[in-house]
């Protein structure tokens, strides 16, 4: 199991089950409360950070291995990996964080790691189960019109309130 020192929680679907949408309407409701949320997100495909045609970007294309973007409003880090032939594992993302900012860890993707999730399911996809194979999903949010036959806590996927006040309990006991 991966630890860390603030509490961590994946949120774990397959694409296009509403994960992204999700964190979208939880992130403010746990801010509300006065909980300081980072969010750890991987992606398997290339991307950019900045805005072409920048200093930045203009500086890193011209062969900057690492470029800070610093402000009064944030900071960004790029660091080219060109080298590199694996993905990044999540406590290498972790690493990159700040513990003593936080209070809670919300990650979108590492779905095979080890650590609490909550799975997203949609029975209208036709997608399987994942807590059926991944003994650290906790809890699943579902828009089914029954409870779905597994032995984990189950909540409506279309309320956000109550998935925001089970992700509070649920860090307050780890």
């Amino acid at each position: 199991m991966i630890a860390f020192p603030v509490p961590l929680l994946g949120i774990a679907a397959a694409s296009g089950t509403g994960k992204t949408t999700l964190l979208e309407q939880l992130i403010p409701r746990l801010r509300a409360i006065g909980l300081r949320v980072a969010l750890v997100k991987h992606s398997h495909h290339d991307f950019e950070i900045d805005k072409p045609g920048k200093d930045s970007d203009r500086l890193r294309k011209a062969g900057a291995s690492q470029v800070l973007l610093a402000s009064r409003f944030r900071k960004a880090l790029i660091v080219e990996t060109p080298a590199r032939d694996d993905e990044p594992d999540l406590r290498e993302a972790l690493s990159h964080l700040n513990p003593d900012d936080l209070d809670l860890v919300l990650v979108e993707g590492y779905r095979t790691e080890a650590f609490p999730k909550l799975e997203l399911h949609r029975p209208s996809r036709g997608k399987p189960l994942l807590c059926a194979h991944d003994p650290y999903i906790i809890a699943i949010a579902h828009d089914a019109p029954q409870p779905l036959a597994v032995d984990i806590t189950q909540m409506d996927l279309n309320d956000p309130d109550a998935i925001a006040a089970w992700i509070i309990a649920t860090a307050n006991r780890r």
